[in-house]
């Protein structure tokens, strides 16, 4: 007999008035299948997380047009008053006017998907530091390896790993991340933004934008991916991605291939809106015609 659940530490249930889709609103928060700190499921979605009040371990289950909340740990009550924020239940993508056929259908067909506001800086900034400039393949498994290194399990049921607090990485040499993947420049990179971590969680959304932009190694894409997470911002576009220019041209243009100030013009129209057209390109499965050699994955700790 498996044994029952411990009760949850603090609980509630949101009322959906609109469309949710719970799983894909939640899957960027997940770093490949693999991610110890996430586990996405039909209709539940565990998450660990540091919130100012301690750890916790959050549970959304879908139940009809509701939400069911418990989380467990000292910082479950914070968990759970951030629920809407994380749902999106807190965006608007009502905001997004459709100026071309293909966002227009887009915007009919993932009517429930929403962004996620985790409102945990340093929780994004620590993958988004791990995928600079390298496949995904290779960045997923450097941030399991830090998290499972360098984290600790979370409160409560799910079997989950909180990632590491800022200030133990904080207190790391470079050469410590080496094994786990990462080579002296990003480990540099986040070492400077663990001790930075306090500046940027207290920081209004403009602010941390401007904090982060400010650090040596974080420059428009890393921001990009860590303000549309924690701060769920609508405009955060993926300047300097491999992948998304082409993208973006391709759906929009017809254009095979882009670079950024290409995307730009194109995404400029959706001024404010222009990560939600981002999302929702890349949650809508086209992708443009390849050519030439994909990213080679490297094994830093092999070197």
């Amino acid at each position: 007999m498996t044994p029952a659940s411990p009760a949850p530490d603090a609980a509630a249930s949101l009322w959906l008035a609109d469309p949710l889709d719970l799983t894909g609103t939640l899957a960027p928060l997940a770093h490949g299948r693999g991610d110890p700190t996430i586990r996405l499921l039909p209709g539940t979605v565990w998450r660990a997380t540091r919130t100012p009040r301690g750890p916790a371990t959050i549970r959304l289950a879908r139940s009809g047009d509701r939400i069911d909340v418990a989380a467990w740990g000292p910082g479950a009550n914070a968990a759970v008053q951030s629920a809407p924020g994380l749902l999106g239940l807190e965006d608007e993508p009502d905001a997004l006017v459709p100026r071309h056929r293909v966002v227009a259908d887009l915007a009919r067909r993932f009517r429930g998907l929403r962004l996620p506001r985790t409102g945990r800086v340093f929780e994004a900034l620590l993958p988004a530091i791990c995928e600079q400039k390298i496949t995904g393949d290779e960045a997923r498994a450097v941030f399991r390896a830090i998290v499972r290194t360098h984290g600790e399990p979370a409160p409560g049921p799910g079997g989950l790993r909180l990632p590491p607090r800022p200030e133990d990485l904080a207190r790391l040499p470079y050469f410590a991340f080496h094994a786990l993947g990462l080579e002296r420049r990003r480990s540099e990179v986040m070492i400077r933004a663990a001790r930075r971590a306090d500046r940027l969680e207290g920081a209004p959304a403009a602010e941390a934008v401007r904090l982060l932009l400010a650090s040596p190694g974080i420059g428009p894409w890393t921001t990009a991916e860590t303000t549309r997470v924690a701060h769920g911002d609508p405009d955060a576009v993926s300047v300097g991605d491999y992948h998304v220019p082409n993208l973006v041209a391709w759906a929009l243009a017809g254009e095979p291939r882009a670079d950024d100030p290409r995307m730009l013009e194109l995404l400029e129209p959706y001024r404010g809106q222009r990560g939600r057209v981002q999302v929702l390109l890349e949650a809508s499965g086209i992708r443009p015609p390849r050519y030439g050699p994909r990213m080679r994955t490297r094994r830093i700790a092999h070197l």
